[in-house]
């Protein structure tokens, strides 16, 4: 779910450079995204703990969530 709400951030290009309406779907995507990550992580946390899932799936999220957070930051549209 982040990594398209990711793709969904990232493609949300402008037909126009006046366009408003493109940073503000790129930046609820990208929240979004964000959001979801940061559960995913905890869920992860949760299942690392419990002995289910291998310390590197805390990589996922992580990676997702910088990448969103990017999007909100520096790559704005």
């Amino acid at each position: 779910m982040a990594g398209y709400l990711v793709f969904l951030a990232y493609m949300s290009g402008t037909a126009n450079p006046w366009e408003p309406d493109a940073a503000a779907h790129s930046g609820i995507a990208a929240g979004s995204a964000l959001l979801v990550a940061g559960v995913s992580a905890l869920l992860a946390r949760g299942f690392v703990r419990a002995g289910h899932l291998r310390r590197w799936w805390y990589a996922l999220p992580v990676l997702l969530g910088l990448a969103a957070l990017l999007r909100l930051t520096v790559l704005t549209p």
